[in-house]
């Protein structure tokens, strides 16, 4: 499971120019998932995001995390996180799981952290062609691979 996490002043996803989720003062999330990823990857990923502290502290420090700052999440799901770019010009989703399997997870994604924040994150439409507005604040911005969890 793959993600990349964005501190953001505010952020929002519009399909079929209907806004679906917006965020104030957060993070903007694009997950990806592959076949092998499962529900204890999910919590490990989950958590980390939740208690990282990328946020400015009163001395400006990045000292904060999202749930101490009560802050918002988006949450997107993005298949392309996986695309594999090593032999020639048209990237191979191969590594990407199944719609099926991805929208599971990406539930079980949105569960886990609705239960750590407390409060519900803001979603885009699975499998959807998404519009993405979103004002980064820093920048900052961070990867993260479950599959290096042990490299933490």
């Amino acid at each position: 499971m793959r993600a990349v996490i964005q501190r953001v002043s505010h952020a929002s996803c519009t399909v079929n120019g209907k806004r679906t989720g917006a965020i104030n003062q957060g993070l903007l999330i694009f997950l990806g998932v592959e076949e092998q990823d499962d529900s204890s990857e999910i919590n490990w990923l989950a958590n980390k995001i939740v208690n990282m502290r990328i946020f400015s502290d009163e001395q400006g420090l990045m000292n904060k995390s999202v749930l101490e700052l009560n802050g918002d999440i988006l949450l997107i799901s993005q298949f392309t996180l996986f695309a594999q770019t090593k032999k020639g010009n048209r990237p191979s989703f191969i590594r990407a799981a199944k719609p099926l399997f991805a929208k599971k997870m990406y539930e079980e994604m949105t569960a886990t952290l609705n239960k750590l924040l407390d409060k519900n994150v803001q979603l885009g439409i699975f499998g959807a062609d998404m519009q993405i507005d979103l004002k980064n604040d820093g920048p900052v911005t961070i990867i993260m691979d479950s599959k290096d969890r042990n490299n933490f």
